[in-house]
């Protein structure tokens, strides 16, 4: 263990669920606060054009190294009082292994934009977390954590294996490469994906921090593997167990299923923590761990401390639309809620967890009603089309669509559109041709059901700082 790192870990959650303002109160108090970098740049630009009523990114923005930058994306999108709430948002592209300029500095911009406010006012450690499974935006959304000098990086979602080594390259504004793989490549070897920071901005910088790196992992097999494989160095791990929020690993046992169709997790599912400090690196324990007890296991089994999610997803400074948030507390309190490990939902194949909550997409009769739309395209997959090109296809998208694209059948089953849902649950969700809004799927881990019992003496509007109360309720001084 290392006194020189946080002992807690807020978790970086959904989109913007974990924002800046959560990220700065954990920060605040000596914790790791963390943003969540997945789909920041759309989440980013419909900030602005629902008028950035506080002024805050627009304050951030003036610390932005490139002016000109700054403007065109106001230009574009800022508008002053907010949009019409009747009003569609005007979105930005979607991801492509070239992307324009234009795309790459609104990225860059909205990274910086976050991480800048989530550090503002203290000196405390402030991570950035990014999925391995949405790769095309991740070197351009790391490079503008880092202009704003981000302490540390999270990604989970697969094997991050290059990350390390895009990380030392982006610290000395040089070109970056990552190899990727893609669906139906009867040709091989996969896809490159450059990013270059000189063909977006063309001044000269300092040199820039390179954050610690901290991939997020089920088992001390998969640690192992990053430790040998990694292009850089690592300088700790999370460790998720199968019953944390949003995306889980899935089995190592393979395909077997409980009567509700969720994956069933075993023994090898859980990693051996003797194992893990054994590497010599920090890790924190993340998953179920969310109280005085877990923290004072996790201290005592050797790992740094612990990372906390649902927790922190339903306290007042994260992002989750107030009013939702407010209800689904009530509903846990009445004991309405449950969480699904939904093995199909998520275009990417891995599970992911489901909050049963009535009126959201977690209703199979009320994400029927939903048309089928893929217009952000974040969990997108890449497939070698017949010609040789690439080509970029979901699941979740129009069935006659992903079927023309080569796409199967079975693949379709279940599917749904996270990308829009979770754009819904910060309030930022599209508005449809018909004047509907897209409707809310919220993640959560096997701890929301027990959110009553933390809030039972407490006011349902919570605040992160009695969340690190209560968890570090028992915990000598030194060890906080």
């Amino acid at each position: 263990m290392s006194e020189t790192f946080p002992t807690i870990i807020q978790g970086g959650m959904g989109a913007a669920v974990s924002n800046w303002r959560l990220a700065n109160a954990v920060a605040r108090r000596g914790q790791m606060g963390v943003i969540s970098g997945t789909g920041l740049d759309s989440v980013f630009v419909r900030r602005l054009q629902l008028g950035d009523p506080d002024g805050d990114l627009r304050r951030a923005m003036e610390h932005f190294p490139c002016k000109a930058t700054v403007q065109r994306v106001l230009d574009l999108y800022f508008i002053p009082g907010g949009k019409a709430p009747e009003a569609r948002f005007k979105s930005l592209p979607m991801f492509r292994l070239e992307p324009t300029r234009e795309h790459l500095a609104a990225t860059i911009l909205s990274n910086f934009v976050e991480v800048w406010l989530a550090k503002e006012g203290h000196g405390g450690a402030v991570g950035i977390n990014l999925l391995e499974k949405i790769p095309l935006p991740n070197p351009c959304s790391l490079y503008g954590a880092m202009l704003a000098d981000v302490d540390f990086v999270l990604m989970g979602a697969g094997i991050p294996s290059q990350i390390p080594g895009i990380l030392d390259k982006l610290s000395t504004h040089d070109r970056t490469t990552m190899r990727l793989s893609l669906e139906d490549d009867t040709i091989g070897g996969g896809a490159e994906l450059v990013f270059d920071p000189k063909t977006v901005f063309d001044f000269p910088m300092p040199n820039l921090k390179r954050p610690n790196f901290l991939p997020i992992v089920s088992s001390d097999v998969l640690a192992q593997a990053l430790i040998k494989r990694a292009n850089g160095s690592i300088e700790g791990f999370v460790v998720e167990h199968h019953t944390a929020g949003g995306h889980n690993a899935p089995p190592r046992g393979g395909g077997t299923r409980n009567e509700r169709g969720e994956p069933v997790y075993g023994a090898r599912d859980t990693a051996d923590l003797a194992k893990m400090a054994s590497f010599g690196r920090p890790f924190w324990l993340a998953g179920s761990r969310a109280t005085p007890a877990g923290y004072e296991f996790a201290r005592a089994n050797g790992a740094q401390g612990i990372q906390v999610g649902t927790l922190f997803a339903f306290c007042q400074e994260s992002g989750i639309e107030h009013e939702l948030k407010m209800s689904i507390i009530e509903e846990v309190k009445a004991g309405r809620v449950s969480i699904y490990t939904d093995a199909v939902a998520s275009p990417t194949g891995f599970p992911f967890k489901v909050a049963e909550i009535e009126g959201t997409l977690s209703q199979a009769e009320v994400y029927e009603k939903r048309t089928r739309v893929c217009d952000l395209g974040y969990l997108r997959r890449m497939y070698r089309k017949e010609d040789g090109s690439i080509g970029y296809r979901c699941p979740s998208e129009p069935d006659a669509d992903y079927l023309k694209k080569g796409g199967m059948a079975e693949d379709l089953v279940g599917r749904k559109c996270l990308c829009n849902a979770l754009m819904a649950n910060v309030g930022v969700g599209q508005v449809r041709k018909n004047g509907l809004a897209e409707l809310p799927l919220i993640t959560a881990g096997d701890e929301l059901v027990r959110l009553g019992d933390f809030i039972k003496d407490r006011n349902p509007a919570y605040t992160a700082s009695e969340v690190l109360d209560y968890l570090l309720a028992a915990t000598p001084a030194s060890a906080g």
